[in-house]
This record gives structure tokens, sequence and C-alpha cells, in this order.
């Protein structure tokens, strides 16, 4: 892997996108046959949360582990970036202690700066802006359900100002997937993020913004949707709910889209609001399998990342 770290879509290539699913896919395959697989052993990722996640921290930990090495979790006030001591120095330290780092935090500029800083790989596992890990896991999801994303058409259904959305379509247009994003007024991935995506597209590959979600499920493969209240923004609760109301993924909504068309959602969900239990529960949720597959995907993140560093 070129690369030397995951801040956003654009440090990947399509070439090492590829060689990342096809590792993931080894990974989850030795997994499932128990077969381990020690090739980090020795090795330690730092992990920064100034964020809380129960997915996110699970995922890595337990990556390192069945890879046969350690992680360290460090919380903000065990660090608190740029106020008890500088991104700059907290970058140089960090850099002779592990091997790795992933940071989970607000700002997106605190994880440039800290990748700007250091010498080990910088993983975002989530900032304000993207969420690379994400969207990664989302298309490999995509492409081991359906087999490939060749003509594969995605459907997300709510707020489209959002890291997730943001991160998906970056990745969907690098791919070559079509993405329609259906938001409210005022809840569409803002217009600069949407011309990045569609610049890097192939004009076969549509990139779009409509208002109604009948209008991007009908020949949707994937019905995509993530919770109306982000972290952060619990203030704006009772307003985003009636906002959205007409943007639950549902039954009746289900009952429009394509035959075999699945769901997915990054989680956590709000059961009731922005997706129902008869669909995250039903036949055509993929959810639980999306949400396994951030392991697979972060193991093989993980040794390219490190692995790839020490070939330098």
């Amino acid at each position: 892997m070129d690369s030397k770290n995951l801040v956003t879509i654009a440090d990947l290539s399509v070439r090492e996108i590829n060689e990342l699913f096809a590792l993931t896919a080894q990974i989850k395959g030795s997994y499932k046959n128990r077969q381990t697989d020690h090739s980090l052993a020795g090795k330690t990722v730092g992990m920064i949360f100034e964020k809380s996640s129960m997915r996110t921290r699970v995922s890595f930990e337990v990556a390192m582990t069945q890879l046969g090495g350690h992680a360290i979790y460090l919380t903000k006030q065990d660090i608190n970036l740029g106020e008890r001591e500088s991104i700059k120095d907290v970058a140089a330290i960090l850099s002779r202690y592990v091997d790795c780092v992933t940071i989970r935090t607000y700002a997106h500029e605190t994880i440039v700066e800290l990748a700007n800083h250091s010498s080990v790989p910088v993983i975002n596992a989530l900032s304000d802006y993207t969420h690379p890990c994400q969207a990664l896991t989302d298309l490999y999801t995509v492409k081991e359900k359906i087999g490939t994303l060749d003509g594969v058409k995605i459907a997300f259904i709510g707020d489209g100002n959002n890291n997730v959305v943001r991160s998906l379509a970056f990745l969907c247009a690098k791919l070559d997937v079509s993405v329609m994003i259906a938001s409210p007024e005022n809840y569409e991935l803002p217009v600069e993020s949407l011309e990045l995506a569609v610049k890097s597209a192939k004009p076969s590959t549509c990139i779009e913004q409509k208002r109604n979600p009948m209008e991007v499920i009908k020949d949707a493969d994937i019905v995509y949707t993530d919770t109306w209240v982000s972290m952060g923004r619990e203030a704006e609760a009772e307003t985003r709910r009636n906002d959205f109301k007409t943007y639950q993924v549902n039954g009746q909504l289900m009952a429009s889209a394509k035959q075999g068309a699945f769901v997915m959602h990054c989680l956590p969900a709000h059961r009731g609001e922005e997706i129902t239990d008869e669909v995250i529960d039903g036949p055509r949720s993929i959810v639980y399998d999306q949400a396994e597959n951030r392991l697979h995907l972060q193991k093989a993140l993980l040794k390219f990342l490190i692995c790839g560093k020490e070939k330098e």
C-alpha cells in the first residue's frame, strides 16, 4: 500500500481499495475458519477517542488483539489535544511509542495536523467531516452481498449533511457506484462536497440529491439510512424529528423499493425514528453484517498501513 495514512478517502487509490477489499475477504474467511493470524505481534496501536463509540473502539481493539498486537485507549482527559499539549508534540511522542494511531474526534483539522506531524500511520476513525472506515466497510459489504459493485445503485435517505454521507459519496464516485441522496431542505450534502464527488465520478455514475425518498429508492440495490440526531446535535433533536418525519425507512417505503434491495444502517439506530423494527429486523436488513465487517476491514487496514510502513 502506497498510502501512509487514512485521513480521507482521497488518500486511497482505486487499486489500493481493491487490494484492501481482497485482503478483508481473506481475513474474514480465515476468521470464520478459526485460523489465527498474528502478523501484528508485538505491534501497538494508540487509540485517541475524543468522541466515544462502542463499535469503533471494540472493533479496533479486537482487530489488534486477533492480529497478535495490542491497543491502548486514550480519552480526551488522557491527552486533551491542543490544550494540555500541542498536537505536534503528541504526534511526535506517540510516534516513538506506538506503531499506528487511530483518532476519533470532532474537528477534522485535528486529524490532518496529527497526520502531518506523525511518523507512524494515522487512521481517521471519525471526524466531523468524514468517516472513511465506515464508507469502506459499507462498500465492501455491498460487494460481498451483491457480488459486484458494477452497476450498483445506493439510495441514502435522511440527513445528507453528515460525515457518513460525505465519505460514502466520495467513495462511490471513486468506485463508479451510483448514489442518490434524499434529504429535507437545509439538510442536503453541501454543494462543495457534492461537486467534488461528481467531479471525480465517471459520466455514467450518478451522484445526485433529491427531496422525495420514493424517487431515489425505486431502482436502488441498497437503501441506506442513519440517525437523524447525530452526536453533538442533541439540542436540535425535536426540530430534526419534525423535519425528517417523512423520511423514515419503514415497511410502506420499502414496499416501493426494488425487489431484493438490501437495507443498511451504520448504527447506532434510533428505532422508531429513522428506521422501524420491521425493517431493521427484517429479511432485507444486512445491518449486522455491515457492523461485523468493520472488524474485518479494519484488520486489513491495520495490516496494510503498519506492514507498509515497515517496508519503507
